[in-house]
């Protein structure tokens, strides 16, 4: 079990901690990471969770801009300045600060999510509104891919 996989939902204690799951927690464990990083997500109300392996990724991304036009200086700003590091205390739980719900919207529950190399956090309502869009995103892409199949397949008399 190397891979962030499934979906649980998790009440946040009176000291604004959640325990993160066990599944999630046995891949950090594997994986050695001491801390987490986490990122606000660009176009969603999520954060997206992992390791240093995480933060690399994009910094790998950055050094590929030229530092002296905005788009190096945007991404940057995004996987720094929107990015935070999370610590699992001895009973695998984190705290789910201001930052992180001001962005997502958490209040009482957290719903994990596992996106295989990283994982989301969400507030429940708001993941399952978006798992319907993504959804009905994906079966409208496979109906449009069935559709022309099917005139690929038609051949003119």
């Amino acid at each position: 079990m190397d891979r962030f996989l499934s979906s649980a939902v998790n009440r946040i204690d009176a000291k604004g901690r959640v325990s993160v799951p066990a599944h999630f927690r046995a891949v950090v464990q594997k994986r050695g990471y001491v801390d987490l990083y986490a990122l606000r997500g660009l176009d969603v109300p999520a954060m997206d969770v992992g390791g240093l392996d995480l933060l690399d990724r994009y910094e790998q991304r950055i050094a590929l801009e030229d530092p002296f036009l905005q788009t190096a200086d945007d991404m940057s700003f995004f996987c720094h300045g929107d990015g935070t590091f999370l610590k699992l205390d001895q009973d695998g739980r984190i705290t789910m600060s201001d930052f992180i719900r001001e962005h997502t919207g958490i209040s009482s529950e957290v719903a994990f999510v596992g996106r295989g190399n990283f994982f989301q956090v969400w507030e429940p309502g708001r993941l399952a509104a978006y798992g319907a869009q993504a959804r009905a995103r994906l079966l409208q892409l496979r109906q449009g891919t069935k559709a022309h199949e099917a005139k690929a397949g038609e051949r003119p008399e």
